[in-house]
């Protein structure tokens, strides 16, 4: 018989793995068992500094008091119905975050890739009835370098070769165009273009930010040509840049959002498609749908989320405490990072490849009490949950600076 989770030790467990999870992930050496705040302890009771943040999904902590409060009173409650009813708690989280957003309707989802499948839907559905697409002939124009899932249509418009290799044949209807280049995406965007869609920061790639005025030129590219702009904010939204939207840095208000991760605040999976109401209002009764998708626990949690974030608090945090980021990554320029590049508690670090691969320092990190990820060789994300404390961002650094001396 297996034994308990907590009577094995780290070792036994990621060893127990091995044969019988797939190998889709190379995670680093820890088995987190608790968690609280900032803090992870592993099943040997070793704490850890979060530095991730779950991809962004767990903006609010580990298990946010609000949050938790609000599952547990959904879960005695109703958890589950489908579409084919309706449920109490929809549309409070609907209208609330419609006004959050700035946007009309609301389409809730899952995952964050449900949320890009579900926008790529219905941008192509609106190219054919709205702008006059002929059929099956819409075009939607992406950014190299992106990162917005891992189901087969998504990856068919990646350019990272691990995520597509072997996964063939690939979706058409995609004209890829490099990120930040205004003059590439006028110059791909024509009649059969039913939307250009965008990360505002490039995650996965390093926390790529673009150029003052990009958005802005996209945004005003896509109303001149007649098409929509998806600005993807399942990892740059809802607070984690010092704004409630990645996009609001440049003042602008796309046709459709994509949001999920800090959704679900670290505790279900919710994402939504959020847009003007003459886009969604495209969908009728049984064109698309989830099972899962708006479900009561979902919305619970999703509206005590909105709520965190119209009190503006976690959006002023990530401001406040990105100066305290980018003050101790400027100390470290020359000192083993070689580049970096941040935006409220969202950094990517470029380590000097003589001083250690990205995985290396990520485990060097982990010896010192904090976890961080990797990306692309000598880069690693930075992440915080929006509730670190300056003193423990300061201690982050800290570490980072030992690691690399």
């Amino acid at each position: 018989m297996t034994a308990p989770a907590q009577t094995r030790s780290s070792a036994d467990l990621i060893r127990a793995e091995e044969p019988v999870l797939a190998h889709n992930y190379h995670p680093l050496p820890v088995v987190v068992a608790r968690a609280e705040g900032t803090w992870v302890e592993d099943v040997e009771g070793n704490r850890y500094l979060d530095m991730l943040a779950g991809y962004s999904a767990l903006n609010f902590g580990h298990r946010h008091p609000a949050l938790v409060e609000a599952a547990h009173a959904q879960l005695d409650r109703l958890t589950l119905t489908s579409r084919a009813f309706h449920n109490d708690r929809l549309a409070e989280f609907a209208e609330r975050l419609a006004a959050l957003t700035g946007l009309d309707m609301v389409l809730p989802m899952n995952t964050g890739a449900e949320a890009v499948e579900s926008g790529i839907k219905v941008a192509r559905k609106w190219a054919y009835e709205v702008k006059g697409v002929p059929a099956d002939q819409a075009t939607i124009v992406v950014a190299a370098d992106n990162f917005h899932g891992r189901t087969t249509t998504i990856v068919s418009f990646s350019t990272d070769e691990t995520a597509r290799q072997g996964f063939g044949p690939f979706t058409p209807g995609f004209r890829i165009v490099p990120y930040n280049d205004l003059a590439a995406l006028e110059a791909a965007v024509d009649e059969t273009t039913a939307a250009v869609l965008l990360e505002p920061i490039q995650g996965e790639a390093g926390v790529l930010i673009p150029d003052e005025g990009y958005l802005a030129g996209v945004r005003e590219l896509t109303r001149r040509k007649g098409c929509l702009f998806i600005a993807d904010e399942i990892q740059s939204g809802l607070g984690r840049t010092g704004r409630t939207l990645a996009v609001e840095h440049d003042s602008v208000v796309p046709d459709m959002l994509l949001l999920g991760k800090a959704l679900g605040g670290g505790i279900v999976p919710v994402s939504a498609v959020v847009a003007r109401r003459e886009v969604l209002g495209v969908l009728r009764p049984g064109e698309h749908g989830s099972t899962f998708g708006g479900n009561p626990l979902a919305a619970a949690v999703g509206t005590a989320v909105v709520e965190l974030l119209e009190t503006g608090e976690f959006q002023r945090r990530a401001a406040e405490l990105g100066v305290v980021l980018r003050g101790g990554l400027s100390a470290l320029l020359g000192r083993g990072v070689v580049g970096f590049r941040a935006r409220g508690l969202w950094a990517g670090v470029d380590i000097d490849p003589a001083v250690g691969t990205g995985r290396e320092i990520g485990e060097r990190l982990m010896r010192e009490g904090v976890l961080v990820k990797d990306t692309h060789g000598s880069t690693i994300r930075l992440a915080p949950p929006l509730t670190i404390t300056a003193e423990e961002l300061t201690g982050a650094l800290g570490a980072l600076e030992k690691v690399l001396a």
